[in-house]
C-alpha cells in the first residue's frame, strides 16, 4: 500500500529592520520565533560624496544615492523583504531614525504609507511588544526635517568648501555649526589676549574661640564693604587692628537654605556632566551611551536589555510610570522623607522639541551596583551618573543650615559663612552634588574671639577660561545653535580639521583655524552670527511640527547665502598658509623639512615636495633609553584615536608600548621601570607588576 507524505510549507517569518546588529540581537530575543530582526549598519542612502548632489534649479531637490560599500547589505535586505510576511521598520525614534526608515522603504519598494514604522523609546521588552501593537506609517514631517538640515548642510559646505579650497588650502571646509564653534572658541582667544590684569588684595584670618579655630574674610569698614586695590590699603587696614585684643562678634545670621535637585539628563548636559565628573570625552561618552540604550547581556532571566531610554534628546520630562516606579524605591531604600510629595515637573528649554523622555535608566530598580560586573569600566561609570542624577530628581531638597557672622575690631569687619547639612535629600542619591560641610563654632552676638593668625595675599584678576568640551556645548546650546546629536561630530570636525587643539583639555585656535574664521566672517557674515543661525535653526524644528514647508525655509536662506558666495570666488585673495619649518634639513635632498598636516596628524615632509618625497613621522623623545632592547629611545606617539602612548622609536624591531608614561626610576622592590598613571586628581607614580606606588601629586 503506497504511502503519501504530507508536504509543510515554511512559515514565513514577520522582518525588523534596525541600525545596529546589537540592537537587532537584543530585540529578536524579545520578539520571538515569528520575527527576524536584521541590521541596516545605519544609513543606506545619501548625497553623493563627489557632487554637491542637489538639484537647487528644481526645488532643491536630493539626488540620493545607494551608500557605496553598502550594495551586499542592500541586496541582502531586499531578499529578506521578498521573503518576509511583512516588513517592519524599527530605527531610532528620532529626525535620522525616520529618515533611515523612508530610505529602507523607497530601497525595498514598501508603500510608506503602510502601518509599519515601529519606535519605542527603550529597548526593554515591555516598551518592544507595546510598540509592535501600535505601529504607524513614516511620519513624513521627521523625514522632512532631516532632509532640510541635510540639504542646507551640503549646501553650505559644497559651497564655501571649493572656495576656501581654492582661495587658501586644499582639505579645507566649513559648516553651519562648526563655524559657530570655531568662532566661539577663537572670540574666547583674543578676549584672553586683549584682557589687562587688574591688581586686587585679600585679607584672610584664623580666629579661634577657646580651642575651636575658624577662618574669615576682610569685608570691609565701619560695615561697608571695601575693595582692597593695593598693598597700601591693605597696610592702612592692618595699622587699625591690634592684633593682640580681642575680636568681637558684632552679627550673626542663621538660616535655613534649601538646594532642589537637578533635572535628569538631556543629551547636553549628559555630555557636559560626564566631561567634568569623569573626564570623558563627548565621543566617549556617547558610544558608551549607545552601547547602554542598545543593549548589554545581564544574564539569567533577563539576558540582553537596554539600560536607558533614548539617549539624543533634549527634554527633560519623565514617564508617569518611570516617576511611579522612581518614588517606590526612594521609600523603600531612603525612607519617605526622601520622596517628593509629589512627582516632580522640569520646565522646557525653550525651543527644546521635547520628542522623548529625557536620559534615564530602563528600570530604577537596576541598581549600578548589582550588574556592574557585566558592565566595562566606562559603561558602569556613565549608567552610575545616569541612574544617580534620574534617583535624585525625584527626591526631596536638600537642607543645609547656613550661619554667617560679622567679627569687628576698630571698625574694621571680617566675615565668615558656615553651612552644615540637616538634612540629606536628593545627595543621599546623588553624592556628587552635595556641598562640603563647613562648620563653624557655636558664635553668638557679643561674642569675644582671638586672632591666630592674618594671611594678606596680592592677586591679579584672570581672563576668562579657554573652552572645555563642556563649556562649549553648553555655550552652543545656550545660543540655540546645534541639536543634541550635532554637538559630538562638530568638536570632532573642528579638531579633525586642525582648526583647534586641545591642549590641557581646553581648546585653542590654531593660525590655519583663524584664518579660516576670518574668510568666513569677512564674507558669510550670516553663518558665523549666532541670532542668524538660531533663527534658521528655529525654523528647521517648524518643519518637524509642521509649521514650515522645508524647500521655503532652504529657499530663504539660499537666496543671499548664494550671492556672498560670488562675491567670495570673485574678490577673495589667495591666502598663503605658511608651512611651520621643521628645524632640521631632508637627508635625501638637503632641503629644508616642513611640518604639514595628515590624516593621522602632523608629520615632517620635505619642502621640495613633490620633487623629494622623503617624510618622517613626528616623535617625541621622552629621555629614556628603551627598557626592553636598550638601543632604541622611548618616544611619545599617538594612536588614531589620538590617544597618546609611548614606544620604541626602533619599533617594529622593538614592540615595546606603554598607556603609561615609563620614568627612568626603577621599583625599590623588583628594580622594573615605574611609571607615570594618570589618575583622578592628579597623577600617580607606580610599578607596572602592582607592587609599590607613591603619593598622588595634586
Amino acid at each position: 500500500m503506497a504511502t503519501t507524505v504530507k508536504k509543510t510549507t515554511k512559515r514565513k517569518k514577520n522582518l525588523v529592520i534596525v541600525e545596529s546588529p546589537s540592537k537587532a540581537k537584543t530585540i529578536e530575543k524579545y520578539l520571538g520565533s515569528t520575527y527576524k530582526v536584521v541590521a541596516s549598519l545605519g544609513h543606506v542612502r545619501d548625497l553623493p560624496k563627489s557632487q554637491m548632489g542637489i538639484d537647487i534649479e528644481n526645488h532643491f531637490e536630493p539626488k540620493y544615492i545607494s551608500i557605496r560599500g553598502k550594495g551586499d547589505v542592500i541586496k541582502g535586505l531586499r531578499k529578506e523583504a521578498k521573503a518576509a510576511k511583512k516588513v517592519f521598520l524599527a530605527s531610532d525614534p528620532d529626525r535620522e531614525g525616520e529618515a533611515i526608515a523612508w530610505h529602507l522603504s523607497y530601497l525595498l519598494g514598501l508603500d510608506p504609507t503602510d502601518t509599519n514604522r515601529v519606535v519605542f523609546n527603550e529597548i526593554t521588552k515591555d516598551a518592544v511588544k507595546d510598540a509592535f501593537k501600535n505601529p504607524r506609517s513614516i511620519d513624513m514631517k521627521l523625514v522632512d526635517a532631516q532632509q532640510a538640515r541635510r540639504v542646507l548642510d551640503r549646501l553650505v559646505g559644497y559651497s564655501i568648501s571649493p572656495v576656501l579650497w581654492k582661495k587658501v588650502k586644499k582639505g579645507l571646509s566649513a559648516g553651519r555649526v562648526q563655524s559657530i564653534a570655531l568662532d566661539l572658541i577663537i572670540k574666547r582667544e583674543q578676549e584672553i589676549k586683549a584682557f589687562i590684569p587688574e591688581e586686587y588684595w585679600t585679607v584672610d584670618a584664623e580666629f579661634k574661640k577657646q580651642r575651636n579655630k575658624f577662618k574669615a574674610t576682610f569685608y570691609g569698614l565701619a560695615n561697608k564693604k571695601e575693595k582692597l586695590t593695593n598693598n597700601a590699603a591693605v597696610q592702612a587696614i592692618l595699622a587699625k587692628l591690634d592684633q593682640t585684643a580681642d575680636f568681637t562678634i558684632t552679627n550673626v545670621v542663621k538660616k535655613e537654605r534649601k538646594r532642589q535637585p537637578q533635572p535628569p539628563f538631556t543629551t547636553s548636559t549628559m555630555q557636559q556632566t560626564a566631561n567634568t565628573q569623569l573626564n570623558f570625552r563627548t565621543r566617549k561618552t556617547m558610544m558608551a551611551a549607545q552601547q547602554l540604550y542598545e543593549g548589554i547581556n545581564l544574564g539569567g532571566k533577563e539576558g540582553t536589555v537596554g539600560l536607558i531610554t533614548y539617549m539624543r534628546t533634549d527634554s527633560t520630562r519623565i514617564s508617569a510610570g518611570a516617576k511611579a516606579d522612581a518614588a517606590q524605591y526612594i521609600h523603600t531604600e531612603f525612607g519617605a522623607d526622601f520622596a517628593a510629595s509629589k512627582p516632580r515637573t522640569t520646565k522646557m528649554q525653550e525651543g527644546a522639541q521635547d520628542a522623548h523622555e529625557a536620559i534615564r535608566p530602563s528600570s530604577v530598580f537596576r541598581t549600578p551596583t548589582s550588574i556592574k560586573d557585566k558592565l566595562t569600566n566606562d559603561q558602569f561609570k556613565l549608567y552610575s551618573l545616569i541612574w544617580s542624577r534620574f534617583v535624585a530628581s525625584q527626591m526631596t531638597a536638600e537642607v543645609l543650615d547656613t550661619m554667617t557672622v560679622t567679627i569687628e575690631q576698630n571698625g574694621v569687619s571680617f566675615k565668615a559663612n558656615g553651612a552644615k547639612t540637616k538634612f540629606a535629600g536628593f545627595t543621599k542619591a546623588y553624592p556628587a552634588a552635595k556641598e562640603k560641610d563647613n562648620v563653624l563654632p557655636d558664635l553668638v552676638l557679643g561674642d569675644h574671639v582671638n586672632l591666630v593668625k592674618l594671611d594678606p595675599a596680592q592677586h591679579f584678576t584672570q581672563p576668562p577660561a579657554r573652552y572645555s568640551e563642556a563649556a562649549l556645548i553648553k555655550a552652543l546650546e545656550e545660543n540655540g545653535v546645534g541639536r543634541p546629536s550635532t554637538y559630538a561630530p562638530t568638536l570632532d570636525t573642528i579638531q579633525r580639521r586642525n582648526y583647534v587643539k586641545l591642549e590641557a583639555r581646553r581648546f585653542e585656535p590654531t593660525e590655519l583655524g583663524m584664518i579660516v574664521e576670518e574668510v568666513i566672517r569677512e564674507f558669510f557674515p550670516d553663518i558665523i552670527d549666532i541670532k542668524f543661525t538660531a533663527n534658521v535653526e528655529n525654523k528647521l524644528d517648524n518643519v518637524e511640527l509642521g509649521k514650515e514647508e522645508w524647500v521655503k525655509v532652504i529657499e530663504d536662506f539660499f537666496g543671499p547665502f548664494e550671492k556672498e558666495v560670488k562675491v567670495a570666488e570673485e574678490n577673495l585673495e589667495k591666502i598663503i598658509v605658511k608651512d611651520e619649518l621643521a628645524g632640521f634639513d631632508c637627508e635625501v635632498c638637503g632641503a629644508p623639512m616642513v611640518v604639514k598636516l595628515g590624516k593621522y596628524g602632523k608629520f615632517f615632509a620635505c619642502s621640495r615636495f613633490p620633487d623629494c618625497r622623503n617624510t618622517k613621522a613626528v616623535i617625541k623623545e621622552i629621555g629614556m633609553v628603551c627598557p626592553i632592547c636598550g638601543l632604541g629611545q622611548v618616544v611619545e606617539r599617538k594612536s588614531r584615536r589620538n590617544r597618546v602612548f609611548y614606544g620604541c622609536s626602533r619599533y617594529p624591531e622593538c614592540e615595546f608600548t606603554s598607556w603609561d608614561k615609563p620614568l627612568t626610576r626603577n621599583c625599590p622592590h623588583d628594580q622594573h621601570f615605574l611609571v607615570e598613571k594618570k589618575v583622578k586628581g592628579g597623577k600617580q607614580v607606580v610599578c607596572p607588576n602592582g607592587d609599590y606606588e607613591e603619593d598622588i601629586q595634586k
